[in-house]
């Protein structure tokens, strides 16, 4: 008998608030999911709100709690592997956060000022470039790691006067550029991460 030539489908299915969907249909509800958050840290930013915990569960569960609303805005209660990288234990995950919750407070009190000199932009980027490596490394939730912080990243910037970035970090080559940053900054060099957030706001300030 001879073997069929068909191609085997390479489509994957998600579990979602609106049955079993493919891929393909996950992505537009992700892509509206990412805009509803970005509208909620510019409001979190208007309010002045403090980066915690709550607010960073918050913000998932407004992206992503109307795709999944199982387990989105809560941190994983699993451990995962991501690629060849092994988060930390999931019992870890709330002591993590806090501390970096905590460290994160204490790095803005001892910025540079005023605001417009270049001394305060080369301590914010090294800033933004440790905080969303650290959030990522650190991996809370079960999905949507990288989008949340960058949009906490955004929080950030937008805190400390300065204007949403768009880090291009979601498909091709921008994607690979992004994990080899994150990948030096696992083993402490933040150069190429800090690179791809310098290059961001530039591109943001000229827009201004």
């Amino acid at each position: 008998m001879a073997k069929s030539t068909k191609p085997k489908s390479t489509t994957s299915y998600k579990d979602t608030a609106f049955g079993i969907i493919p891929r393909s249909k996950v992505v537009v509800f992700e892509q509206e999911g990412v805009k509803k958050a970005q509208q909620y840290t510019i409001k979190l930013s208007e309010d002045k709100a403090k980066i915690t915990p709550d607010l960073i569960r918050n913000v998932h569960k407004v992206g992503f709690g109307f795709i999944f609303p199982d387990w989105a805005g809560k941190f994983r209660t699993i451990n995962v592997t991501v690629g060849e990288y092994e988060p930390p234990h999931y019992s870890r995950i709330p002591e993590l956060i806090k501390n970096l919750c905590d460290d994160l407070s204490k790095r803005l009190n001892h910025l540079s000022f005023p605001k417009s000199g270049e001394n305060f932009l080369v301590e914010v980027i090294a800033l933004l470039a440790w905080f969303q490596h650290r959030f990522v490394w650190t991996h809370p939730f079960k999905d949507y790691n990288g989008r949340i912080a960058r949009l906490l990243t955004n929080l950030l910037a937008l805190d400390l006067g300065l204007p949403i970035l768009t880090i291009k970090a979601e498909t091709g080559r921008d994607r690979e550029r992004y994990i080899k940053a994150l990948k030096a900054a696992d083993r402490e060099d933040y150069s190429k991460l800090e690179e791809l957030i310098a290059k961001a706001l530039r591109e943001s300030l000229d827009k201004v």
